[in-house]
């Protein structure tokens, strides 16, 4: 069902694409984006739905993991420039 909807509000987002580019109205970037991303996550979620849930776990583990990772680096980076 959510793939359903995911494919739905992709072609409903092309369509507005095609609508404003014939209407000759501008699009705004970050409007383009964060669309994207809302469908984007829409197939995420459909995805690890349909996982099942030792396979979910490992990915959330890894997912978390590369968070903390990152957060972790930008910490160090900051902390070393203010020295």
């Amino acid at each position: 069902m959510l793939i359903v909807v995911a494919v739905l509000a992709s072609l409903a987002f092309f369509g507005w694409l095609i609508y404003r580019t014939v209407k000759q109205q501008p699009v705004r970037a970050n409007t383009v984006t964060r669309v994207l991303a809302y469908v984007v996550s829409i197939y995420t979620f459909a995805f690890f739905l349909g996982m099942d849930i030792p396979q979910l776990v490992k990915v959330m583990v890894s997912i978390f993991l590369g968070m903390l990772l990152i957060v972790l680096a930008a910490y160090l980076q900051r902390q070393r420039q203010q020295s």
